[in-house]
């Protein structure tokens, strides 16, 4: 644990963060991708899925998965009922 916590510190020095703000940036970003990959597996999102598992936007893609392209119809005609007489 010594060497994670020297990495943070190391980190926080060389960006001009506080090490507190660090680990808040790291919390919020973490929650924000358990969400987003969370959702696009239940919705069987599988390029999203991929996406939103390797790339890091501290949060913003996922908050924009979850609130606005989860949302979207992607592709999918849905079909309607035709009454036969």
């Amino acid at each position: 644990m010594g060497d994670l916590s020297n990495l943070f510190i190391q980190l926080s020095a060389q960006w001009g963060i506080p090490i507190w703000m660090f680990i808040i940036i790291i919390i919020w970003s973490a929650v924000w991708k358990f969400l987003a990959l969370w959702k696009s597996a239940r919705k069987g999102h599988v390029v999203w899925f991929i996406l939103l598992a390797f790339i890091n936007t501290v949060g913003i893609l996922e908050i924009l998965y979850v609130y606005v392209f989860s949302e979207m119809k992607l592709g999918k005609k849905s079909k309607k009922k035709v009454k036969k007489k």
